[in-house]
């Protein structure tokens, strides 16, 4: 049994792109640095009904390994669905380098983790592999969020309106910079969607 299960491993990775899912999934469930405590979900009760649906990437921290990257995304959006058994299905789609360039999706499957806030989620890119998925600030009427990974080597701000002006932008990252992540390192997704063509 132990031979089969090995064997099916060594095909598993000796696949790049699925290798790439790996390195993927490592980094985004990576552990922090000795000297900086992990970045921890906020404490606050999320309603997951109110939180599903779309939301537009504003800024982020990019995922930038071979097959998985998101490096000049454009028009980034998130979509969510809770299922009747409790499975989150992620949708998220992006232009790649452009507004016309090629369109990009991964699909994810999540589930909450911490079911006391709600806030603490798992990602499954490729079984049997988990990621960490943090909600660490949402406004009070579910119009913005910031999203980020336990070391803080990602971070996605995101907003249920495109259109974020610079002011509420800085506001944001500021909280980000807040919980310690490097705002140098934050890059704005640009958003631009014609009217009435909107996720």
């Amino acid at each position: 049994m132990f031979s089969g299960i090995r064997n099916r491993i060594c095909e598993f990775v000796r696949r790049p792109k699925r290798l790439a899912a790996l390195l993927c999934l490592a980094i985004l469930g990576g552990c922090a640095s000795s000297n900086v405590p992990p970045l921890v979900a906020m404490d606050r009760k999320v309603d997951l009904e109110r939180f599903m649906g779309d939301w537009y990437v504003i800024g982020f921290i990019p995922v930038t390994i071979p097959f998985v990257s998101e490096a000049g995304a454009h028009n980034g959006v998130e979509s969510y669905r809770l299922t009747d058994e409790g499975i989150i299905e992620t949708t998220y789609t992006f232009r790649k380098g452009a507004f016309d360039g090629p369109e990009k999706r991964m699909t994810p499957r999540g589930w909450v983790h911490n079911e006391e806030t709600n806030a603490e989620w798992r990602m499954q890119f490729l079984w049997p592999f988990e990621a960490a998925y943090l909600i660490v600030y949402l406004d009070e009427d579910y119009r913005r969020t910031i999203i980020g990974v336990p070391d803080r080597k990602y971070v996605w701000i995101m907003s249920r309106d495109p259109e974020l002006s610079d002011a509420d932008y800085q506001e944001l990252l500021d909280y980000a910079a807040r919980v310690g992540y490097d705002r140098d390192k934050v890059q704005r997704v640009p958003q631009r969607w014609p009217a009435g063509n909107r996720k």
